[in-house]
């Protein structure tokens, strides 16, 4: 991985007081499920962070990070972990979990412990007490950890305290991901995020139905706002705030077209802001990261040992921060969808490479159908010819075989350029660093290709046919684009595999 990283140059010292007076710091690492850079302090229009905002003004804001891959729980596979997914066989979606983790290979928490620190997860602030982990290898929340006998990744749940020192503080913050409270966050909202103050991207139709999405999601976002800002004041309450860095960012893009599942931007670019001590205040870094990045990073700033397979290097903190000169994402199994896609992404150019081009964007996924209203309304004005051409980008009937976009005349990447003769060197030398990667790393990914065997009997799956024979006024409600509770429906219709 050595020439993916470029050095920063004159940003060197970018972020950086006096590292050398930080003697193992408290760390925080709040994840924000299912999120891109849709926070105030990135620009998007009608939602309200001022938490964030503030520690963006206090700290680092990071515009260029990226997740390795856009769904969950490969892509905290490889933070925990510290190392790309498809590396050590985490790359499909919830797969793996009795198997443990093959050697090398350990959790960053493991270095950390044996550093010295007390690793806690979750948080009684946050909603479902953000215990989440949901990573694609052999786990238990609590308890001792060797990765033959015992699996424990943490020591304690919930709360940091002064005794705690030095401590890893790991949450999760779920509201944000599709839920049953997404409407009720809404109603409960004192400024609810008003429809006509959003901007919606080119390629989502503008309908009522798809702006109340939008603007809901925008109000979990506001919700999760309010769960930094009373994370932050425990910090301050008892104490800790000057020797604590805090690092925010989301896990995977938003769940949206093109977003959490697609290696577009909407799906691998998220948010990242580093608060704390050594950290210099109002910094702004346009430099690439990756999520792999932190990783490196925290057991750097703790002291801990860094072992050989780390995928990234430290940037924030410390006197020589490597940036990279490419990102690289993978995509592959993600529940009954047998996917495999992969992405290299530069300052300038996102490239990405479709291994199964004939599986399109828009398939028939269970939790796709059940949790995107834009999809169910986009299809049925796709069906009336009503779609305009940037609209109809996911709804083509195969994807290209490669992608080639120019992200700083084309954020949205509406153009693809793969085909485009004037880009030709630039897709040799897209090709060429995929091929660079390949040839220094194992991509497990790959290597089962046209072997595997996505998941059976998924319950998402058996609540869509449930609802679809037992109440198909319900199932033409959400057709229609509605948002619906529709976890709730697997204990209200019941489920069953066909033939019992």
């Amino acid at each position: 991985m050595k020439r993916a990283f470029a050095m920063a140059g004159a940003l060197m010292a970018a972020g950086l007081v006096q590292a050398s007076e930080l003697q193992k710091p408290n760390m925080i690492w709040i994840m924000t499920e299912d999120i891109a850079p849709d926070l105030e302090c990135y620009g998007m229009a009608g939602v309200k962070t001022p938490n964030l905002n503030k520690m963006a003004k206090e700290g680092m804001l990071f515009t260029r990070a990226y997740c390795a891959n856009p769904i969950c729980s490969p892509s905290r596979s490889s933070m925990m972990v510290g190392a790309h997914q498809t590396t050590f066989n985490a790359q499909h979606h919830r797969s793996n979990r009795d198997t443990p983790l093959p050697a090398p290979y350990k959790p960053i928490t493991s270095y950390l412990r044996d550093a010295g620190y007390t690793c806690i997860l979750g948080s009684d602030l946050v909603m479902k007490q953000g215990r989440k982990i949901d990573c694609n290898f052999k786990y238990k929340d609590t308890g001792p950890y060797d990765g033959v006998k015992n699996f424990g990744i943490f020591d304690k749940l919930d709360t940091f305290t002064p005794a705690d020192q030095p401590f890893f503080n790991q949450i999760q913050t779920v509201v944000t991901h599709r839920g049953d409270w997404w409407n009720g966050v809404r109603a409960a909202s004192k400024h609810p995020v008003p429809l006509d103050a959003i901007k919606l991207p080119p390629f989502m139709a503008d309908t009522p139905e798809i702006r109340y999405d939008w603007a809901t999601y925008l109000d979990t976002i506001e919700y999760m706002d309010d769960e930094v800002g009373q994370i932050m004041q425990r910090l301050k309450d008892q104490g800790l705030d000057k020797n604590t860095i805090v690092v925010f960012v989301g896990d995977n893009g938003r769940c949206n077209l093109r977003g959490k599942g697609y290696l577009q931007e909407p799906g691998i670019h998220v948010p990242m802001i580093v608060w704390g001590p050594g950290i210099k205040a109002g910094t702004v870094v346009d430099e690439l990261v990756c999520m792999t990045d932190i990783s490196a990073t925290i057991l750097k700033l703790a002291g801990a040992h860094m072992p050989d397979y780390l995928d990234g290097h430290p940037v924030f903190g410390v006197e020589n921060p490597q940036y990279r000169e490419y990102v690289r994402s993978a995509r592959d199994i993600w529940d009954e969808i047998d996917e495999c896609s992969r992405s290299i992404t530069t300052k300038k150019f996102s490239y990405i490479k479709n291994h199964m081009p004939e599986v399109p964007w828009n398939t028939t996924q269970a939790y796709l159908e059940l949790n995107r209203p834009a999809l169910h309304v986009m299809r049925r004005l796709k069906a009336e010819g009503k779609l305009s051409d940037a609209e109809m980008t996911f709804f083509l009937d195969e994807k290209p075989s490669e992608e080639l976009y120019d992200l700083n005349k084309d954020p949205n990447q509406m153009v693809n350029l793969a085909a485009n003769p004037e880009y030709a060197e630039t897709l040799k030398k897209m090709r060429a660093l995929e091929k660079q990667w390949q040839a220094e790393n194992n991509d497990m990914g790959l290597a089962d290709l046209g072997n595997r065997h996505p998941e059976e009997g998924l319950g998402a799956v058996l609540v869509r046919e449930a609802v679809k024979e037992k109440a198909p006024d319900v199932w033409a409600r959400l057709e229609a684009g509605e948002l619906m509770e529709t976890q709730s429906w697997k204990k209200k219709y019941g489920t069953k595999k066909k033939g019992k």
